[in-house]
């Protein structure tokens, strides 16, 4: 391709997640080397409204920073297939499936992946249900309370008592109609970057998150100043054998293609380690443990972005 290539960086959208997007779009602009790339920054508002429509005389390739509904969901990637413009990440399966914490579940499960006792239920169900309590008896407390199709931790609730889940389940379902109740486990919390296409994908070093309280809630994730993870964790060789294989598998079980951060708990007590979600479309701000993760390995942030493009292009066959 002649002369440098425009890169459609796509950021904002209708979803809870619109601020992070927009810090991660910030990153990636200010990153993109100019030698190679022409940053075109599309800041799509809360309303979905977007500001240009997207041709392919507009941008050679699009780099979707969208966090959450709309944008991570397979929306927007669905859009992309249609119009015929290469992009960086996940098709439409992959990542309406990471998307959904359901979903997902069934995904790994039926690849023999480990993932923690949960359960999930609607709105209808909850709202019709005689006894809230009969929902979860198959879980003991502390419970982590989710909606089902969002991440960033928007929210999420820790409960220990059922009028804590009863307000968890509430405030998860202004988020979305289904809602996903997991068993609390004492663990550390660690992540892989997966980064490739469908065929012999690497993995990253696997990281620490440094959990504050009981768990790492947004304002900690995004608003804190503290330090959130140690990349790369201090794990023994097998641990971390372990982390880097059921990255792989996970990535495989949902069809990931371009990019993904698996994240993990590791319960040290009986070694056990369970795949906790598969993110599509992770943060690519300053602080982006995926980022990190990749620099520990030997991938610097702006040979991240120009791999993920390649891969792009690559799918493409531009």
């Amino acid at each position: 391709m002649a002369g440098r290539v425009r890169v459609a960086v796509l950021a904002g959208g209708p979803s809870a997640e619109h601020e992070v997007s927009l810090q991660s779009a910030q990153a990636v602009l200010g990153a993109l080397p100019r030698d190679l790339y022409e940053p075109v920054p599309v800041i799509i508002d809360r309303q979905g409204r977007w500001p240009v429509e997207l041709r392919r005389d507009l941008a050679d390739v699009v780099f979707p920073v969208l966090h959450g509904p709309f944008g991570e969901d397979g929306v927007v990637q669905g859009h992309l297939e249609t119009l015929g413009i290469p992009y960086v990440g996940c098709g439409v399966l992959a990542s309406a499936v990471a998307m959904n914490k359901v979903a997902m579940r069934r995904a790994f499960l039926a690849e023999d992946i480990p993932v923690t006792p949960h359960v999930w239920f609607t709105a209808h169900e909850w709202r019709t249900a005689t006894d809230h309590g009969e929902l979860v008896k198959a879980l003991d407390w502390p419970m982590y309370v989710k909606p089902a199709g969002l991440g960033s931790s928007i929210g999420v609730s820790r409960v220990t008592t059922m009028e804590e889940l009863r307000a968890g389940v509430e405030l998860a379902l202004a988020y979305d109609r289904t809602v996903v109740v997991e068993q609390g486990v004492t663990a550390r919390e660690l992540i892989c970057g997966v980064l490739g296409g469908h065929d012999r994908p690497d993995v990253s070093v696997p990281g620490e998150l440094i959990v504050p309280g009981d768990w790492l809630d947004y304002e900690a994730k995004y608003l804190s100043q503290a330090e959130i993870a140690t990349i790369p964790a201090v794990l023994c060789e097998r641990v971390a054998g372990e982390v880097r294989a059921l990255a792989l598998r996970a990535f495989r079980a949902i069809g990931g293609y371009g990019l993904a951060r698996v994240d993990f708990l590791h319960e040290e007590d009986t070694g056990r380690l369970y795949v906790l979600e598969i993110n599509t479309m992770p943060g690519f701000t300053s602080r982006s443990v995926y980022a990190r993760a990749w620099a520990a390995s030997g991938v610097p942030y702006p040979d991240l972005l120009r791999r993920l493009i390649d891969l792009a292009f690559a799918r493409s066959g531009s």
